[in-house]
């Protein structure tokens, strides 16, 4: 046990947010499983998704997951969606050559003036 007051209030609050991650990583498990589980049966996954990403921004802005891990785990969750959805991606347009780009014409070269002398 801590001695100094300040370590001692250090572990209160390391408790509290122990409990507070151990409350958003439960929450983020359970609408990641429902999502999973609305995939294979095809059911309400719109609504299991839209969960599934609340918790996983709820996780990162409170910092229990890092931010471009939240990045990564909701592009796996919209791919596995669509997949189950039967979307695909377009094909992209077959590409042609394009016309040469037109050369803008070029300047004439100015004179320089010459300093006209005096007597």
């Amino acid at each position: 046990m801590p001695i100094i007051k300040s370590a001692k209030k250090r572990v209160k609050v390391a408790r509290k947010a122990t409990v507070r991650n151990v409350k958003t990583k439960r929450g983020l498990k359970s609408a990641l499983k429902s999502f999973h589980a609305s995939l294979s049966s095809g059911k309400k996954t719109k609504e299991a998704h839209a969960k599934a990403q609340s918790a996983l921004d709820k996780a990162g802005k409170k910092n229990v997951m890092h931010k471009n891990k939240v990045a990564r785990k909701k592009k796996q969750l919209a791919a596995a969606a669509k997949k189950s959805a039967g979307v695909t991606k377009k094909a992209p347009p077959a590409t042609t050559k394009k016309a040469p780009a037109k050369k803008a014409p070029a300047k004439k070269p100015v004179a320089k003036k010459t300093a006209v002398k005096k007597k």
